[in-house]
């Protein structure tokens, strides 16, 4: 079956499933299927470690000024959180975006990723190759095409999804490792992913004062070896990312409901003029007006 057809099929699926914008859990734990019909641009999001597929229309997301603009002929795989701005720019009810979107079990991946690391020895000839970036666009192959069909026609049988969803997980997660995003998620989840456990904890300790040569020193490498290295796998240095993590998470907070005072707070600013001095400068609009802002309300996947 050729790749078009599967994605028919798919895009079959989601249909019969959504008749309104959103996104709706499938049987699948951290599978879910999205519809939108409505153009947003841009706005500022954290991506957590995902796969999103687009079976129809078109999605961009922005990486410290790079633009990754994929349809249906690439998936994009996320490895690490990154701080990003995510829209929907070309979606309308004569074309909306249908796709899936895959919370990765970081867990089942680096088990994946150690063992196929080991049998193929993948993980220790890209050792000494450049850090890949923590964002891919990655072709949609055969074998990730079939697998992810796979995973999606056990939701039609609870007892099909029960007993075989891990598996089918396991298949499809396999079939990015050998694609193109494969480079990424091996060194995110394969032996030597330093840079990636470094991220993990900048992101879950973002409202507390992190001192890079702390973290450089906990993973074993020199402030200028990781300085390096971080900005290989996420084109930013390490402060620069945290701050576009703190303001990204800040952003979605405020638009979500919360006052600035609290989401200045929670992300770790003291004081809440310097927050609102550093908001602007990135968005080009006060926190207050940031919030007042109805068209920023609706977060895109």
């Amino acid at each position: 079956m050729s790749r078009e057809q599967i994605q028919l099929q798919i895009k079959q699926i989601i249909e019969r499933r959504m008749s309104d914008d959103g996104i709706k859990p499938t049987g699948i734990s951290s599978v879910n299927m999205f519809r939108v019909t409505k153009s947003m641009r841009c706005a500022p999001a954290v991506y957590e470690p995902t796969i999103v597929a687009i079976v129809s229309g078109t999605k961009e997301a922005i990486l410290d000024g790079q633009h990754f603009i994929y349809g249906n002929n690439q998936y994009l795989c996320c490895t690490m959180s990154m701080p990003v701005e995510a829209g929907t720019p070309q979606a309308s009810n004569e074309n909306p975006l249908l796709g899936i979107y895959i919370t990765l079990d970081t867990k089942l991946m680096s088990e994946l990723a150690i063992k196929y690391g080991n049998v193929t020895g993948v993980s220790r000839a890209r050792r000494a190759s450049m850090q890949p970036a923590g964002l891919n666009l990655a072709a949609w192959d055969e074998s990730f095409s079939e697998a992810l069909l796979r995973l999606l026609q056990l939701d039609e049988s609870p007892a099909d999804t029960a007993i075989l969803a891990d598996s089918r997980l396991r298949e499809l997660y396999y079939a990015v490792l050998k694609g193109e995003a494969g480079a990424s998620a091996m060194r995110a989840y394969g032996a030597g992913n330093e840079i990636a456990r470094a991220i993990e904890y900048l992101s879950s300790h973002l409202s507390e004062s992190i001192t890079i040569d702390d973290i450089a020193s906990q993973i074993g490498m020199s402030r200028a070896v990781f300085h390096r290295k971080f900005k290989q796998a996420t084109t930013m240095s390490p402060i620069q990312f945290v701050k576009s993590m703190r303001l990204n998470d800040a952003a979605m907070k405020i638009a979500a409901g919360m006052t600035v005072n609290e989401a200045a707070l929670c992300v770790g600013y003291v004081s809440s003029s310097q927050f609102s001095r550093e908001f602007k400068r990135m968005y080009g609009q006060s926190p207050k007006q940031w919030g007042a802002n109805k068209d920023l309300l609706e977060q895109a996947v």
